[in-house]
């Protein structure tokens, strides 16, 4: 913290916030930029959004749930990430219906009137209280908004974007996508639609993703300022292939394509299961790095075709997510697929226990009624449903007799992994199956005994783990792609890239480019830094 040594107080550190012309314009990827460039530049740094809408979830080092967007945050910033950072999480379980995460633990699941009619009356004190804590224990906070803060229906209690912006007294930048096309009238229109003393906390424009001639876009520019007497901070180019951690499943439209489009010239085909509540899809990233090997998210079965791997991912509703594959015929469209005898079906979270037997949810957790459901049964294993949510991080080592190690090209030595989970079943393997189905990591809790984890049949071609960030871990994802390049008869790879080495080179190269295309001594005006 800072301390004004006239007079021995604290100051309160400087605060900026980026709010949005709409979801998905870049917000979450300019908050790290700027957090980035701010360590560099010498000031402790933290992140902050006081409520978020995510499935994308992240574990703190206390086991605590945040938004993902604030954990990456968090990691630009060279911090560990805290509920401060997040106070409340909402996470959408299904239409109109969420569970509400308050400060990283359930607080219960409320329909979105419920929320707004009750909660929302006192989330001002939690939502500035850890505002107040960031500002004491930094130099620098950067606020995130979400959506618009023209959702003129939301206005009177909203907690996330202008009226919070008065709170803090915080600058504000607005963000627009010009990718989408109308960026002029998205800025303009916000504007039109705040009112008077909101307009005013309106410091400056920030226009994401550009891929054109910035020439052809000045006489616009020109007109914007002239028309709303606001300054465009800067012009950010499209930034190609850009691999930092999406928080909302908006970033996976466009990605589903059919088993036909895969990549030029072989390969492994990596097909993931696209559910309505998919959660976590951030484990499949380090994937789409790896030589030859292409990642596709499909949401219609005759999309699946004969894929080297299926992925059923995480879920914020298992039992609803479990009964739409069934509905729309992804069940027999794996069967077929499995049939061929090299195809590969792992679950991670929500997916593992979908590849159980059977699903009970005796407290009608994850809907408004109890249920039990058939799982897809290609693991013997059944799962409850508890009232009790796990959040932990995690880190041990995969099992030397573990069923993948039968497929072949894996190291003999010793793998580590690490990772974490979010869950609220608990997995077990039927008794009189125990012989068929076997454990794949001996993993420990923080200063807890250690304990076997996860399920393979006993051909290593069928598996499933409650470990997020599975594919993280470098070695592990380098001899299983190679398992599955030596049965196809590929070239096997010696080396594989390290996933955090990677992150922090996308963090140092977003932030060079808004160095180069943000003014950023205007930026730190606002944030009344010479």
């Amino acid at each position: 913290m800072t301390e004004n040594k006239g007079t021995g107080c604290v100051k309160q550190a400087a605060v900026l916030m980026l709010q949005g012309t709409a979801s998905d314009v870049g917000k979450s990827v300019l908050t790290a930029a700027l957090c980035r460039i701010f360590v560099q530049d010498g000031f402790r740094t933290a992140p902050f959004k006081s409520q978020n809408m995510a499935l994308n979830s992240y574990v703190t080092a206390d086991g605590k749930e945040i938004g993902r967007a604030q954990g990456m945050q968090a990691e630009a910033c060279g911090i560990e990430a805290t509920t401060d950072m997040n106070p409340i999480l909402i996470k959408p379980t299904h239409d109109m219906h969420s569970q509400i995460v308050v400060h990283g633990r359930p607080l219960a699941n409320m329909s979105a009137a419920d929320y707004r009619s009750k909660y929302l009356l006192t989330a001002k004190a939690t939502v500035m209280e850890a505002l107040g804590r960031l500002r004491s224990a930094y130099d620098i906070v950067v606020m995130e908004g979400a959506g618009s803060p023209a959702e003129i229906n939301l206005k009177d209690r909203d907690i996330v974007n202008m009226n919070l912006a008065g709170w803090a007294d915080a600058p504000v930048v607005l963000v627009a996508d010009i990718d989408r096309g109308g960026v002029f009238a998205f800025l303009v229109g916000t504007l039109e639609l705040l009112e008077p003393h909101e307009r005013a906390r309106v410091k400056g424009f920030i226009i994401n993703k550009f891929r054109g001639d910035l020439s052809l876009l000045q006489p616009g520019l020109d007109w914007l300022e002239e028309r709303t007497g606001i300054p465009v901070l800067g012009v950010l180019p499209y930034i190609h292939d850009l691999r930092l951690e999406a928080e909302d499943s908006v970033a996976l439209e466009g990605r589903s394509r059919p088993a036909a489009d895969r990549q030029a010239g072989g390969g492994i085909d990596v097909a993931v299961i696209r559910t309505p509540r998919i959660s976590n899809f951030t484990d499949f990233d380090p994937l789409t790095g790896e030589p030859g090997v292409s990642v596709r998210f499909v949401s219609r079965s005759a999309e699946l075709g004969q894929p080297d791997v299926i992925l059923l991912p995480g879920t914020k509703n298992t039992i609803g997510d479990l009964e739409f594959l069934k509905e729309q015929g992804f069940d027999a469209a794996i069967a077929e697929a499995m049939r061929s005898g090299s195809t590969q079906l792992i679950g991670i979270c929500g997916g593992y226990q979908m590849l159980g037997r059977t699903l009970s949810d005796p407290e009608g957790l994850e809907g408004r009624q109890a249920a039990e459901t058939e799982g897809l049964g290609y693991l013997p294993l059944a799962t409850v449903f508890a009232v009790d949510k796990k959040t932990v991080r995690v880190s041990g080592r995969l099992l030397p007799d573990c069923p993948l190690r039968l497929e072949g090209g894996w190291d003999a030595a010793a793998i580590p992994v690490e990772g974490y989970e979010i869950h609220m079943g608990r997995t077990a393997v039927f008794e009189d199956h125990q012989g068929s189905a076997h454990p794949l990591f001996e993993i420990r809790e923080t200063d807890g005994e250690p304990k076997m984890e996860g399920c393979g049949a006993k051909n290593g071609r069928i598996w499933g783990t409650y470990l997020h960030g599975i594919f993280h871990n470098d070695e592990f994802r380098k001899s299983w792609l190679n398992a599955i390049r030596a049965a196809k008869g590929l070239r096997t790879e010696a080396d594989t890239f390290s996933a955090k080495a990677l992150k922090e080179r996308e963090f140092d190269r977003v932030a060079e480019t808004v160095r180069q295309h943000v003014k950023m001594n205007e930026i730190y005006k606002l944030l009344g830094i010479g």
